[in-house]
């Protein structure tokens, strides 16, 4: 495995783990539940529709597997823009947070409307807080270990 490959699957990992943690805390504070398994029903449910909630688990591990595939594919995607765009490592606060946007933006205007999930309905206190988790979890993270990972290797 090369070092860049080695780094997307670590970074991958990491911002797919902190972006699903983070679900799962903000599922316990609107709902007071601690059946987290049902957030990966509800992500399993944009490719199965109403059918994945009465799933057991082989819905639970679809919904698993597309969340990490698409925080692998957000990875992937900032990791070969990354040395393409000049820009991106001037300011890496900056990058990490029009990066969380930018995923916010492709998963809640392009992803959840063509897949079969249930629509909620459209929260602004729901958006902000959503946009601050892609942010921290995804967002920043990326821009940094992306950062690193490039500047490392002009040096060498």
């Amino acid at each position: 495995m090369t070092t860049r490959n080695a780094k997307i699957l670590q970074a991958g990992l990491l911002t797919g783990t902190m972006d699903i943690l983070s679900a799962f805390i903000y599922y316990y504070i609107k709902s007071g539940k601690t059946n987290f398994l049902v957030i990966f029903k509800f992500i399993a449910s944009g490719i199965f529709g109403k059918t994945a909630g009465d799933g057991g688990t082989a819905m639970i591990l679809t919904g698993f597997i597309l969340h990490y595939a698409i925080a692998f594919a957000f990875t992937v995607f900032l990791f070969w823009l990354y040395p393409k765009m000049n820009v991106l490592s001037k300011n890496r606060m900056v990058t990490g947070i029009v990066y969380g946007l930018f995923v916010w933006s492709v998963m809640n205007l392009v992803v959840v409307p063509l897949s079969n999930t249930v629509h909620r309905p459209f929260k602004i206190e729901g958006v902000l807080i959503n946009m601050g988790i892609l942010i921290i979890c995804i967002g920043l993270p990326l821009s940094f270990i992306a950062n690193a990972f490039y500047k490392k290797r002009t040096v060498q």
